[in-house]
């Protein structure tokens, strides 16, 4: 192999790396961003039964 060679597929294996980094780095932050919600989500039906606490706890079911 020559110089040359080398140093292009030296910058192609960074490159690469550099993207597979920021695509991991946008996962984790959509990750976040998904788990907050279910959070919130989970904390306003808790917030709910507080208010309401008749509403879901009864299943009427006729055969």
């Amino acid at each position: 192999m020559d110089i040359a060679r080398i140093s292009t597929t030296l910058s192609s294996i960074n490159t690469q790396s550099q993207i597979g980094v920021k695509l991991l780095d946008k996962a984790l932050e959509t990750n976040d961003i998904l788990g907050n919600g279910l959070v919130d989500m989970m904390n306003k039906s808790v917030m709910e039964q507080s208010v309401n606490p008749d509403i879901g706890s009864n299943f009427d079911m006729y055969i």
